[in-house]
């Protein structure tokens, strides 16, 4: 019984941990991309080259893998909201949106809803287990 509560709590910090680190990637990305729609001044090739590089620093893919694993339903259809969501964010970047344009914003403002709903389904699924 005891080892069992043992798993139990070592089960629920991996999953914290996975979830925060998945989080935080996200995060980076997104300040990645935020950073490459407020440089006007630089040409829109580098800008477009710093949005896609973005993802592929930023570890998002490798840990929304990792989290599809590990999730419930509910986390794993947020974490897909949040995930298209950024990706919109780096499409508009690539074409050249800065970050005072309308398109950007919107989807800026749709992302940040995007990311609350997984950080609250995240806590949910945390709380329970």
């Amino acid at each position: 019984m005891r080892w069992r509560r043992g798993r139990q709590d070592s089960d629920k910090t991996a999953k914290r941990q996975t979830y925060a680190d998945y989080l935080a990637a996200l995060s980076l990305t997104r300040n990645e991309l935020r950073l490459a729609s407020r440089r006007s001044s630089i040409p829109l090739e580098e800008r477009s080259e710093r949005a896609a590089e973005s993802f592929r620093t930023g570890r998002a893919y490798e840990l929304r893998y990792q989290v599809v694993l590990i999730a419930p339903t509910e986390v794993i259809s947020a974490s897909d909201r949040a995930f298209r969501a950024l990706r919109e964010i780096q499409q508009l970047v690539e074409d050249g949106t800065l970050h005072t344009d309308t398109p950007y914003i919107a989807q800026r403002d749709a992302w940040e809803a995007a990311f609350a709903a997984l950080r609250d389904r995240m806590r949910e699924d945390l709380d329970a287990s």
